[in-house]
């Protein structure tokens, strides 16, 4: 098992993102109708895994094939749909940190709820630290495994998703979205 590290803030995400959101609506063009940054690297002052995490919300997901086929000619492995959610996860290795790209639906209510809670966390900065302060705890206590530290998040994001007033994120055009 692959040790879980996570590392500091670094203010470079943002623009990160932004080159990455460019290229893959550019790559998956005209398909790409959001695209948004998501995770802890969408969270200004958080520690994170070192990999930028985007949900792309295609047009069609027939279209799905010939997108994997164009993000795959790039250099991005696809791991399928590995939580049956609907969100299609790709990978890819990019500098200085590694990027993991998720395509969905507009309807896909784990695309909705990651929005949610990304948002809850920009909002509530004390939130955000709680949040940061688990995912710590979590890490040092996984020793490298996964479902532990994927499941001990699971009970706070919940909490945090109950108190959220709708589970539909609000829609944003192609292009960098915070």
């Amino acid at each position: 098992m692959s040790r879980i590290t996570l590392v500091e803030y670094d203010p470079l995400w943002p623009s990160l993102f932004d080159e990455q959101a460019r290229f893959i609506t550019a790559l998956l063009s005209p398909f790409v109708r959001e695209i948004h940054h998501i995770g802890s690297t969408a969270i200004p002052g958080m520690a994170a895994k070192p990999k930028i995490d985007i949900d792309a919300v295609i047009t069609d997901p027939g279209a799905l094939p010939g997108l994997s086929a164009r993000l795959s000619k790039a250099g991005y492995a696809c791991h399928g749909d590995p939580h049956a959610n609907g969100l299609r996860t790709f990978t890819a290795a990019t500098l200085p940190y590694g990027t993991r790209l998720y395509l969905c639906g507009d309807d896909n209510a784990a695309h909705a709820e990651r929005m949610l809670f990304r948002d809850a966390l920009r909002e509530n900065p004390d939130l955000a630290r709680r949040y940061e302060t688990l995912k710590r705890q979590l890490a040092s206590k996984a020793g490298g495994d996964w479902d532990i530290y994927t499941n001990g998040k699971r009970a706070f994001i919940e909490a945090v998703l109950a108190t959220c007033s709708t589970k539909k994120a609000p829609p944003s055009p192609a292009g960098p979205s915070y």
